[in-house]
């Protein structure tokens, strides 16, 4: 190597190192892979979640019932009227929640999920069982890198 760019070879060395080295950090995680993450599960089914991905708890429907139902009297129309009340104060947030939850469900059933928990990626792969979203998305790249 002539002695003119042996002594800026280390800093472009290290300077190629901390561009690249992060960059491919970046395209090899198995974030990056997946553009759309759907996990579906349950309370009693809780999963290891990456940050990004779409969280579908089947019970959460029923839970939020639980708790506009919980401790109301046994008439019918004073329970009536609690109910709503709680469904007035509860805001747009509630009626929120509600929506979700509901589309939620609606959208596992339209994705075919056949047990919990389930990882649905890109509405095509799905691996069922593993409650680490990162390693069944890792599984499910691990097959598209094998069968294009």
């Amino acid at each position: 190597m002539p002695a003119s760019l042996s002594r800026f070879a280390p800093g472009w060395r290290t300077l190629g190192l901390a561009v690249a080295l992060p960059a491919s950090l970046a395209v090899f995680s198995p974030s990056t892979f997946a553009a759309d993450v759907v996990v579906v599960t349950d309370s009693r089914n809780p999963v290891k979640t990456m940050g990004g991905e779409r969280l579908i708890e089947l019970d959460e429907g029923p839970r939020i019932e639980a708790e506009l139902s919980a401790q109301l009297p046994s008439d019918p129309e004073q329970a009536t009227a609690i109910v709503k009340r709680r469904l007035s104060e509860g805001g747009a947030d509630l009626h929120r929640r509600i929506a979700t939850a509901y589309q939620g469900v609606a959208d596992a059933w339209s994705l075919g999920i056949t047990s919990i928990p389930a990882v649905v990626v890109d509405q095509r792969y799905v691996v069922y069982g593993e409650p680490d979203v990162a390693s069944a998305i890792a599984r499910i790249e691990q097959h598209r890198r094998t069968h294009p």
